[in-house]
């Protein structure tokens, strides 16, 4: 974290000065504004709080509850959400008050006794290394909290409107407020009033049951399992030997069970298989009472007893594979004359089961999508039609959702005496429900693969994979990655080639100079003149060498950036190797060097070679816009600095 560059603050770092539409925010909801969310899921909190740190950005978000989530569903978080969560600074504490799960065990009949369960396999959590970041769990109220903490302490100081409930919209693409919404107070002294107001944007958060993608005039396509399943999360007492252990149990006729544990060391969640349901059963089993869940826990579990103390949420749900039919308001005829003002997420453009851990985590990425997207667009950075990369990357990821999740609740469904199947699909698939399949392909802020060599290690179109570099200002080693903030800006990391650090004469060194100062550059041309030099582009550099044998003064002034008022130089921003740590070993990085481009939602953009100057020009111009011309940034003296009696620090006897 850095911090103190806009002088000395002793308040908490965490929460950002106030600025835009966050210095003076109305309690009421205006009649006009830039983006309406509705709902305060997983999805639309995360554009809540991207859109948050871009304070130009007026945003309101509306959710039917009269306060914030008590109890949620959702639980699993898998490690592409918590690099996420580092994104928007909450990682760690995530972490710390959540269940790790470090491996699955696999129970199955008894070959002796088949009518009792043994425990067949253990299978380790991420045996590759996938992540740097735990698959944890913990309910996704907290997740929310942090996710609208993060909207509260940022810029724009953005808080939901409990208690509104959305009820309709009709989009006029021509209009400078596009969305006309009709809004419905449902709680407190303004229950039952209606009102109308107006956006730019609408964005629908609002679950399965969306009344966005209604007014939209999508509907969710697909098919419902024909099986139901039983959740419950309890507090109990057993003999189980693994009921602190992600299991997944099959019985030889009783049915199966997939046990989660839950943060806290005595919650456990189970989802017990009801069986087949049928049009003669259906009435029934959707009406399972709590009682009857727990009984077929204790017959799959057997010999083993399952003795419940509180039963904290329960549910009895069937497997709805189900995708909507447009996740934006622009009929496909219509894309080349026209730009969205309306979106979908989560639930609303998706639906699955719950026992791939998919559900809150896919929404989030939707959201992660989205957010930054808006954010550039309003704030006047990026052309309207950046928005259709929106559906376009996410339809994409939704259908895969789907087949991956089909499969995997047919095999949780099998019944008989075999756990293998279980244990390989898990095992042989773990990369996707972690988070780590989705790619995008080519489009507008995704170049090609022509130099995919240069950094093997960093595909096109998937997740920047962090890895260990040593930072040359403190000589500390960090993950790479967790510098990228969830702020909006581009990453530029500069894999240097093997020449030793120098201001001139090398491949690194002609680069820093066209991309610092050469009016073409993309640096020159996107980033406003008056304010910090990487308020656009995050520029790091990555040297090959030794961290004892790289000096910040042999560094160009690229990788340098100067932060206003004061005119500091941060020298944070280059890395080297040391201690073991080599980027260029671990991530296949060419020793001639490489220029690796991150999309501000950690997705490789792309991966070009140090001399590339055209490919970069033209890539930024078809997803930028140059900003209005400003004055140079002005610094305060060292002698304006002296007088500044804030600057001044007292010290008493």
């Amino acid at each position: 974290m850095q911090f103190h560059y806009r002088g000395y603050d002793s308040h908490d770092p965490r929460i950002k000065p106030a600025a835009g539409f966050g210095i003076d925010r109305s309690a009421e909801i205006p009649d006009e504004m830039d983006v309406l969310i509705v709902g305060t899921g997983p999805a639309a909190a995360v554009v809540l709080a991207q859109l948050s740190r871009f304070p130009s950005v007026n945003v309101r978000a509306i959710e039917k509850r009269p306060g914030r989530l008590a109890v949620g569903q959702a639980d699993g978080i898998q490690a592409r959400s918590v690099e996420t969560f580092q994104a928007f600074g909450f990682a760690e504490e995530v972490i710390q008050e959540s269940y790790r799960n470090v491996e699955m065990a696999f129970w199955a009949p008894d070959p002796e006794n088949p009518a009792n369960i043994v425990r067949s396999s253990r299978s380790p959590d991420d045996a590759t290394g996938i992540s740097e970041f735990p698959h944890i769990y913990v309910n996704q109220s907290r997740i929310l909290d942090y996710f609208l903490r993060d909207a509260e302490r940022a810029p724009g100081r953005a808080t939901p409107d409990y208690g509104v409930e959305f009820v309709t919209a009709q989009i006029d693409p021509d209009a400078e407020y596009p969305v006309t919404a009709t809004i419905r107070y449902v709680a407190g002294e303004r229950e039952g009033q209606e009102r109308t107001v107006k956006a730019k944007y609408l964005v629908g958060g609002d679950g399965a049951r969306s009344t966005v993608r209604k007014a939209l005039g999508h509907r969710l396509e697909g098919d419902a399992s024909m099986h139901a399943w039983g959740v419950i999360d309890v507090m109990s007492n057993t003999d189980f030997p693994d009921i602190q252990l992600k299991c997944s149990i099959q019985s030889h006729d009783k049915g199966n069970i997939l046990l989660i544990p839950r943060e806290g060391g005595y919650l456990v969640r189970m989802y017990v298989d009801l069986g087949e349901v049928t049009d003669a059963n259906a009435k029934t089993i959707r009406s399972t009472p709590v009682q009857d869940i727990i009984a077929t826990a204790n017959a799959v579990l057997h010999p083993y007893t399952l003795d419940v103390k509180s039963v904290a949420w329960w549910s009895v749900y069937e497997v709805a594979h189900r995708v909507a039919t447009g996740f934006d308001d622009v009929p496909e005829g219509e894309r080349d004359s026209r730009t969205p003002h309306a979106f979908i997420m989560g639930d609303a453009c998706h639906t699955h089961s719950a026992k791939a851990g998919q559900g809150m985590n896919v929404s989030m990425q939707d959201g992660f999508n989205l957010g930054w997207k808006l954010g550039m667009v309003l704030d006047g950075r990026a052309p309207a039609s950046l928005l259709h990369t929106y559906a376009q990357e996410r339809e994409v990821v939704a259908h895969d959702l789907i087949n991956f999740d089909k499969e995997w609740s047919s095999i949780m469904a099998t019944q008989g005496d075999d756990a293998t199947v279980v244990e390989e699909f898990y095992t042989k698939t773990f990369e996707f429900p972690a988070g780590f399949m989705t790619e995008y392909t080519t489009n507008q802020i995704t170049m090609g693969t022509e130099h995919q060599e240069l950094a093997a290690g960093f595909p096109v179109g998937k997740r920047f994979k962090s890895a260990e570099v040593i930072r040359r200002s403190d000589n500390r080693w960090r993950h790479l990655g967790h510098f990228h903030e969830a702020d909006g800006r581009w990453r530029v990391y500069v894999f240097a080639d093997s020449a030793a650090p120098a201001l001139e004469g090398t491949p690194t060194a002609e680069f820093a100079k066209w991309w610092q100062e050469d009016p073409a550059s993309p640096r020159v041309r996107y980033t406003p003149g008056n304010g910090d030099t990487d308020a656009i582009f995050d520029t790091k550099v990555v040297y090959q060498q030794d961290y004892t044998e790289v000096e910040p003064y042999d560094v160009p002034a690229a990788f340098k950036p100067v932060k206003v008022p004061y005119g500091l130089i941060d020298i944070n921003q280059i890395f080297a190797a040391g201690h073991g740590r080599d980027i260029f070993r671990d991530r296949d990085i060419s020793t001639d060097g490489a220029i690796v481009i991150v999309r501000p939602d950690q997705y490789v953009a792309g991966v070009v070679p140090l001399d590339a100057r055209e490919e970069l020009v033209e890539f930024f111009a078809g997803n930028m816009i140059e900003p209005a011309p400003t004055g140079p940034a002005e610094y305060i003296s060292d002698l304006e600095i002296a007088d500044r009696a804030s600057l001044a620090i007292h010290v008493e006897d």
